[in-house]
């Protein structure tokens, strides 16, 4: 589903140049729950703008489901990202203005599907998340963990092949953050690819599959072996 070859992503600063990324090779299969591991600086995050397709390498391939993003330009990276993707963020990134139903339809607007059939995916996707009965409120209205679950909700509307999150538990308390991670342990069950990017060796600990990432580089990729005897 997602397969990575010789991935090096450079970056400017001033006069000097360095690598980010630096000659990465990864395979993801469908239905994969895998965490995303490593120190500020590391690379996991340019790694995860390359896979969520937010950027694009200086040099190698990126194949997602048999397509080559790599030489993409930004409209289809776009079309892409509201197609293939589903983004869940440590700030939620909900609209205030908005109702709970209406953040979760939004990237469905992108996508032309008529208003009633946009209501009804996106009371589906609340109702995957346990969220039916707060459809009218506002994100103001809502505990921190229930604002990621309207994300969580508007990620999963489009039914995108991949679910990535970035710190999807880095706002919330403990208990919080574990009810957030066993959603997603749910969703992977039902048959969801998920892609978590934490700093946090407690919820990496809720995947299956660990990459660590190190000096732009994957220095370690583990199977957690009581996740997957479950």
């Amino acid at each position: 589903m997602i397969s990575l070859t010789n991935i090096v992503k450079r970056y400017k600063m001033g006069e000097e140049e360095f690598k980010a990324l630096d000659g990465v090779d990864l395979e993801i299969q469908r239905n994969e729950y895998v965490a995303l591991i490593g120190p500020s600086g590391s690379g996991k995050s340019t790694l995860m703008n390359l896979l969520g397709c937010l950027d694009t390498p200086s040099e190698g391939k990126y194949v997602l489901n048999g397509r080559d993003t790599s030489t993409m330009n930004d409209n289809d990276l776009a079309k892409v990202r509201n197609q293939e993707i589903g983004f869940i963020f440590q700030s939620f990134h909900l609209l205030p203005r908005m109702t709970v139903l209406q953040n979760v339809m939004q990237p469905l607007v992108y996508r032309g599907i008529p208003k009633a059939e946009r209501v009804k995916m996106a009371s589906e996707a609340l109702d995957k998340v346990g969220l039916s009965h707060r459809m009218g409120h506002r994100p103001n209205q809502l505990s921190g963990g229930q604002r990621q679950r309207v994300a969580v909700a508007r990620a999963l509307v489009g039914k995108p092949s991949i679910l990535l999150a970035d710190e999807p538990t880095g706002n919330l308390d403990s208990k919080t953050s574990a009810e957030i991670m066993s959603l997603f342990d749910e969703l992977h069950q039902q048959g969801q690819t998920v892609i978590v990017v934490t700093h946090e060796p407690d919820i990496a600990a809720h995947c299956h599959r660990t990459l660590r990432v190190s000096d732009g580089k994957i220095v370690q990729d583990s199977v957690n072996e009581k996740r997957v005897a479950k």
